[in-house]
């Protein structure tokens, strides 16, 4: 997906910066029911918070596992904070 600009990602931090994550990523990792529901509440709200919990990262990296999940949902990586990381889909016109 392509680069967010500097405002659009101030947007997207501004609305989901105090919010709770809404997916919780567990030791089980990412499976197709886990992208699916990323992908359901990026259509129903164009963001979205996900926590990973430490047990699902056995070996990789907290940026390697982000932009992995990114590219699978074609979504853009807003930022990453500690374990918690935000998503943005910008919806088809």
């Amino acid at each position: 997906m392509s680069e967010l600009t500097k405002g659009k990602k101030s947007f997207v931090k501004r609305h989901l910066g105090s919010e709770r994550a809404s997916i919780l990523i567990g030791k089980g990792g990412v499976s197709e029911q886990m992208l699916k529901e990323i992908n359901r509440q990026l259509e129903k709200n164009k963001m979205v918070k996900v926590k990973v919990l430490k047990t699902a990262l056995i070996d990789n990296e907290i940026k390697q596992f982000t932009q992995k999940i990114a590219e699978q949902t074609n979504t853009s990586l807003v930022e990453i904070r500690g374990h918690t990381f935000m998503l943005y889909k910008s919806r088809k016109k």
